[in-house]
């Protein structure tokens, strides 16, 4: 089974939705850090945002979203 197929099928899943939820918000969480991380933390916390937004990419959250929102 191939990854689309995989999530095609979690996407089916109250849970994995939960999940995927709970994903945007460490990332909402991460975005708020930006704000007052200093020079040294940048790219740090700017990496986690970058790496949050793949996963939700990659899980389709806003169709997610409007099925389990």
């Amino acid at each position: 089974m191939d990854l689309s197929k995989s999530l095609e099928s979690l996407s089916n899943h109250e849970s994995f939705a939960h999940f995927v939820f709970t994903i945007h918000s460490l990332r909402e969480e991460s975005i708020a850090e930006l704000y007052k991380a200093d020079y040294e933390n940048l790219h740090q916390v700017s990496g986690k945002i970058l790496a949050y937004d793949q996963l939700l990419q990659l899980a389709d959250y806003e169709t997610l979203k409007r099925r389990f929102g």
